[in-house]
């Protein structure tokens, strides 16, 4: 058996990276991001669109797994928008016999998700922080969680909060329980 492999996902905008920085730094969990590897490769100069996206998750995936060998809990944020996404995390814990958890944070209150993205700047140079326009387009081809994973309201919490909830989460045997929404 390796290490956990935690996946927080979500629209851009609703916390995932913070989320996932606080739970690494709590747990001991090395954290990866699919934004900053896109930034990378569209900065070798690869033309943006989906091939650049899957590139990013791949290597990610690749990532995730080389820790969990190492019996390295990981926790991984990225959209995860589709099915084809969430796949890739299925066959990194397949591979590596990790313990696969995801975590959906949204954010009910649509103004409130429209404030985050206002002046929200990351530094990245290649990939740019997406309109709230954008954000609305891809909310609606978002695909549905199943029942089994934990939705969270990230707007109805603090950072810290959203952690707690996860690691609650994680402390009840997330993989035998339905889903509840937490706050």
């Amino acid at each position: 058996m390796t290490g956990q492999l935690v996946v927080i996902s979500g629209l851009p905008g609703v916390g995932k990276t913070t989320a996932a920085e606080l739970l690494a730094s709590r747990l001991g969990l090395v954290h990866l991001s699919v934004d900053p590897v896109e930034d990378a490769l569209l900065s070798c100069g690869l033309p943006p669109g989906e091939p650049v996206g899957i590139a990013a998750y791949e290597a990610v995936r690749a990532m995730a797994e080389l820790n969990l060998r190492q019996r390295l809990g990981v926790v991984v944020d990225a959209v995860n928008d589709s099915a084809p996404a969430r796949e890739t995390w299925q066959r990194a814990a397949q591979a590596t016999g990790a313990e696969l958890v995801f975590v959906s944070l949204n954010i009910a209150d649509l103004d409130a998700h429209e404030r985050r993205l206002v002046n929200r700047d990351r530094g990245f140079s290649h990939v740019s922080e997406p309109s709230w326009e954008a954000v609305n387009r891809r909310r609606a081809t978002y695909e549905d969680w199943p029942d089994t994973v934990l939705t969270i309201d990230a707007a109805a919490s603090s950072p810290d909060g959203i952690a707690d909830a996860i690691i609650r989460h994680l402390s009840n045997d997330s993989s035998a329980r339905p889903s509840r929404n937490a706050t």
